[in-house]
């Protein structure tokens, strides 16, 4: 799932990720929106960030 980035981290949103295009210092994430898969997870370890894409920073 591509999706713009934003200049301010979404509200609420703490991401760890730093290896993620919308991860910014202090675990923030800047995506306009974000999609958590599959939609029937049971469990935390079933559940996957769709809006993940990988960082092209070097």
């Amino acid at each position: 799932m591509r999706v713009d980035k934003n200049e301010a981290p979404l509200d609420g949103v703490k991401c760890v990720v730093n290896t993620c295009q919308y991860h910014e210092q202090g675990d923030y994430c800047t995506a306009e929106a974000i999609e958590i898969q599959p939609r029937n997870a049971t469990s935390t370890e079933e559940t996957d960030c769709a809006t993940f894409s990988p960082s092209t920073r070097g």
